[in-house]
């Protein structure tokens, strides 16, 4: 398996306006109604697309679909219905889909569109010369991509361009960044490499992988001090998004400012001794498996398996004791329950 080395573009993040005129001319297919798929779909549609939903006739997906009042049709039609074909189902589906949906029913011109760079650049997906291949990538979930647009505004965007056949792969792209509602927050032009290695690294070494040990490991630190595990999983896991969120609204200045200087003096004193150089060299070893196409390839090769480790890694890590702890913490959290915010 060998990963796409394309040079990545010069930073450019902007708001920006887009003829799209020519891009509503053509149905847009969205293949898969998930979180993401929903979100494009819809926004597509009310920014005045042609928009056909590909699903399994059927399904949960084509009756979700038609309830949203969106056309539906198997994805092989959708496929063949559209010039644009944004395929937004999981990325392991992807080489499927593409093969037995979305290739027989390419014709020259055509744009195929993903929202995650993986299976283009490690080489699961290879499309014919003569169609458009490109990445519109929305940071945040489906349903914040939604609830933006409704509002009037958007989730910024990054758009990539693997394969220009027709010299209009970028506007394609732009103009369907614009029609989910991205040209309003601001579009940052990236290559399929640095959009999938970043995203990947990303959730494996700080969002995912490597906040979720860390709270683990705080929270193991003090049970086995001999602290109650209900202040320990307030401690370590409960008033995070209490972080998160100052970090995610002002970054480090505004967690700063609203943090005890206490709390401040002992992130200066003691954060770079948890996160140490050793640390940083175990996140380099996690960037390089991604880079050289190794994660990857487990990853393909565990699917393929049927996905015994995953099952079994998953299984343990929710029967950490912190989940029965938090689980019963929780039932006294009436704003945590479903429908509370609603």
């Amino acid at each position: 398996m060998t990963a796409e080395t394309a040079p990545t573009p010069a930073p450019r993040r902007s708001a920006f306006e887009v003829d799209t005129a020519p891009f509503k001319a053509r149905p847009v297919a969205v293949i898969g109604y998930g979180s993401q798929g929903r979100a494009h779909a819809m926004n597509l549609k009310e920014s005045g697309c042609d928009v056909i939903v590909g699903v399994r006739p059927g399904g949960k997906g084509e009756a979700r679909a038609q309830a949203d009042g969106l056309k539906t049709a198997s994805p092989a039609e959708a496929s063949r219905t559209a010039s644009l074909i944004a395929i937004l189902t999981p990325d392991m589906s992807h080489e499927a889909v593409f093969r037995e949906d979305v290739a027989p029913n390419l014709s020259a011109g055509d744009a195929v569109l993903f929202a995650h760079g993986f299976s283009v650049h490690f080489g699961r997906v290879n499309a014919p010369d003569n169609v458009d291949i490109v990445l519109v990538a929305p940071k945040g979930p489906g349903d914040l991509v939604r609830r933006e647009y409704e509002r009037g505004r958007g989730v910024p965007c990054l758009f990539a361009v693997h394969q220009d056949a027709t010299g209009e792969a970028r506007q394609r792209a732009l103009a369907y960044t614009a029609c989910i509602g991205g040209a309003s927050a601001g579009v940052i032009e990236t290559s399929f490499a640095e959009e999938t290695e970043t995203d990947l690294f990303g959730e494996q070494a700080v969002l995912c992988g490597g906040a979720t040990e860390l709270v683990l490991a705080g929270y193991e630190t003090l049970t086995e001090a001999g602290y109650q595990p209900e202040v320990a999983y307030f401690e370590c896991l409960h008033e995070l998004k209490l972080i998160v969120d100052l970090l995610y609204e002002g970054g480090l200045e505004k967690m700063h400012e609203f943090i005890s200087e206490t709390a401040i003096y002992g992130d200066l004193r003691s954060g770079p001794r948890v996160i140490n150089d050793e640390t940083r060299a175990r996140m380099r070893e996690v960037l390089k498996d991604i880079q050289d196409g190794t994660f990857a390839r487990d990853w393909i090769t565990e699917n393929q398996a049927g996905k015994p480790q995953y099952t079994a890694l998953l299984r343990k890590d929710l029967d950490h004791p912190i989940e029965k702890t938090g689980a019963a913490l929780r039932a006294d959290m009436p704003w945590l329950q479903p429908g509370a915010n609603a």
